[in-house]
C-alpha cells in the first residue's frame, strides 16, 4: 500500500466533506473506466514501446485530466492550476506531489487534439451509452428530439469563427453554434448529438436524432414536418411523430371546450417533452458550459460528445433516486 503524506494525512482528516469531493467519489464508481481504457488503449500511441524519450502518462490520468476540464468548464492552463490548488482534484487523478508533478497545459492541449483527431470523443460517448444500456437505462420506447439556444455574439465581425453563422429567434440575433441532441423519451439520457451553425434550422436534423425503432418521436413546433427529414411517408412518420402545435393559431381560437381540449393536449406532449431540457441544464448550469471554447465545428462537436456523455452518468444518480446536491461538481 502507498504511503500517504502529510499534506494528504491532514486533508483526510478534515471535518466537512465538500460537495467536489461527493461528485468526483460518484463519477469514481460511475464512469466505467477500463471500458473507456479499452476502447482508446489502440489510438493512444500505439507505438510508444521502446522508443526513447519520456514515456506517454497512462490514459487513464488523461482521461481523469480531461473530464475534470469538461466538469469544471476549464481552459488548459486554468485546469492545470486548479488541479495544483486542489487536494481533491490531485486524489481523483491519483498525483502526490511530493513524488510527481500536475502534466503541463501543452500536455493538456495535445492530449485534446488527439482525441479530435480519432474522433475518440465520439467513441466515449458510445462506449458510456453501452454501458448504460446493459443496465436498463435506455428503453427504445421513443425519442424528444430538441436544439439549444445558441451562443449570442458581442464580438467584431473580423474576430467571428467562418464556421459560425448567426439567426434571429424573436427579436433577438444570435451568431454561433447549435447543439442538436436526441434524448430517450423514458429514462432521460441523451442517445444522438450533432452540431451545426446557428442558422440551421431544427427540423433539418431529424433524421440524424431520431433511432430507427422508436416507436414515438417528440419535438417541439420547430419540428413541424419532421416526417420529410426520416426517410418515410408521410402517413408512417406521421403515426409517430409527436409535435407540439404552433401557438399563435391557439391563441387566435375563441375560448371554447375545444380549445381547452388542444391546451390540455399541448401539456401533456409539453410534459413528455421536458426530458430533453435536463441533459441541457446538466451541461449549462452544473458543467458551466455556456459558451463556445474552441474555433471551428468539428472541435466543438467533438467537446459536445464528451459534455453528453458525462451528463449522461449525471442523470443516471437522478434515475436512481439520488438528490441534486449530491451530483452537484
Amino acid at each position: 500500500m502507498k504511503q500517504i503524506s502529510f499534506a494528504q494525512a491532514e486533508y483526510q482528516n478534515k471535518k466537512k466533506v465538500t460537495r467536489r469531493e461527493r461528485f468526483l467519489a460518484q463519477m469514481e464508481t460511475l464512469v466505467p473506466w477500463q471500458r473507456l481504457i479499452g476502447a482508446l488503449s489502440p489510438a493512444y500511441f500505439p507505438n510508444a514501446a521502446g522508443k526513447r524519450g519520456r514515456p506517454p502518462i497512462g490514459l487513464e490520468r488523461m482521461l481523469r485530466i480531461y473530464f475534470l476540464q469538461q466538469w469544471y468548464a476549464l481552459a488548459d492552463e486554468a485546469l492545470e492550476d486548479a488541479i495544483y490548488d486542489s487536494q481533491a482534484m490531485r486524489d481523483f487523478v491519483g498525483i502526490d506531489l511530493s513524488v510527481e508533478s500536475v502534466p503541463d497545459a501543452t500536455t493538456l492541449l495535445r492530449f485534446r487534439h488527439l482525441l479530435e483527431k480519432h474522433a475518440l470523443t465520439q467513441r466515449i460517448f458510445e462506449e458510456i451509452n453501452a454501458h448504460l444500456a446493459e443496465q436498463g437505462l435506455f428503453m427504445r420506447e421513443g425519442t424528444i428530439v430538441a436544439a439549444a439556444p445558441s451562443t449570442k455574439n458581442k464580438n467584431k465581425v473580423k474576430q467571428r469563427d467562418l464556421e459560425m453563422k448567426q439567426t434571429k429567434k424573436g427579436s433577438q440575433w444570435y451568431f454561433g453554434l447549435k447543439a442538436h441532441i436526441g434524448v430517450d423519451a423514458v429514462t432521460g439520457p441523451t442517445h444522438s448529438v450533432a452540431a451545426t451553425s446557428a442558422n440551421v434550422a431544427d427540423v433539418t436534423m431529424a433524421g440524424a436524432l431520431v433511432r430507427e425503432d422508436d416507436k414515438r418521436v417528440y419535438g417541439d413546433a420547430g419540428y413541424t414536418g419532421m416526417w420529410k427529414y426520416l426517410d418515410e411517408e408521410k402517413d408512417a412518420a406521421d403515426s409517430r411523430c409527436c409535435v407540439a402545435a404552433k401557438r399563435s393559431p391557439i391563441k387566435k381560437m375563441e375560448d371554447t371546450p375545444m380549445k381547452a381540449l388542444l391546451l390540455a393536449i399541448e401539456k401533456a406532449k409539453a410534459s413528455i417533452r421536458a426530458k430533453v431540457v435536463h441533459p441541457f441544464h446538466v451541461i449549462k448550469n452544473l458543467f458551466g458550459y455556456r459558451k463556445v471554447r474552441y474555433k471551428g465545428l468539428a472541435k466543438n462537436q467533438a467537446q459536445l460528445f464528451s459534455l453528453f456523455g458525462l451528463a449522461n452518468l449525471v442523470l443516471t444518480t437522478r434515475c436512481e433516486g439520488q438528490i441534486d446536491g449530491a451530483i452537484t461538481p
